[in-house]
């Protein structure tokens, strides 16, 4: 079963890695949206460097082809890449990757697809983007832990140091997180202040 640090922040560029990897932090998702494909490639490798000399696992969301060329720890893709991703190279490759789910269907559909983690959300209103979807709620984590056993489950979605230890209660593996860190004043305080909270739910999982 795959090992998840309970702090998972998400951050658009290889110089926010540095900044976390720099106080501790061990696993980071970096999603990169509309940018040119040398640019990206440069910026993921870069990622992949500081995360290698740091002892952090780096996540690409959605760039599955050049994560795997890059030789990354994981992708996280999205329902909507499930049609184009070929999670044959992706296993054939040994790369772990996740999914993210929004509602009963899309839990069916991950779990039919055996990933090495699932995501839910938002469990919050989110300012990050619109969403079609109403905030999961605490309580669907619950539902999610009772239907997936000891699959890693990661929380996502308005989730703040205040309401970290309320998804944890409810069944979270890993909390999520974009907007509190990257709009904190200080990121590499609050940073530490996660990953403080954080230690009492690394829980080692079977």
């Amino acid at each position: 079963m795959t090992k998840l640090d309970p702090f998972y922040p998400v951050v658009d560029s290889a110089q926010w890695v540095k900044r976390l990897v720099g106080v501790g932090a061990k696993l980071i998702q970096l999603r990169i949206k509309d940018m040119e494909l040398p640019l990206l490639r440069r910026e993921i490798q870069e990622a992949r460097e500081i995360c290698l000399n740091g002892n952090c696992q780096l996540v690409i969301n959605d760039h599955w082809q050049i994560a795997l060329e890059e030789d990354c720890d994981f992708i996280h893709i999205g329902q909507e890449d499930l049609e184009t991703a070929d999670l044959a190279a992706i296993r054939r490759a040994n790369m772990r990757f996740g999914l993210s789910t929004h509602s009963q269907d899309e839990l069916e559909t991950a779990l039919s697809v055996a990933p090495d983690y699932v995501a839910l959300g938002p469990i919050w209103p989110t300012q990050l983007k619109v969403m079609p979807w109403e905030p999961q709620t605490p309580q669907r984590l619950a539902e999610w832990r009772r239907q997936i056993g000891a699959l890693p489950l990661v929380a996502i979605g308005g989730i703040t140091l205040d309401r970290a230890p309320e998804v944890f209660r409810h069944g979270a593996t890993c909390a999520a997180v974009v907007r509190d860190i990257v709009a904190s004043e200080n990121p590499e305080n609050h940073t530490l202040k996660w990953l403080s909270l954080t230690r009492k739910f690394d829980i080692d999982q079977p």
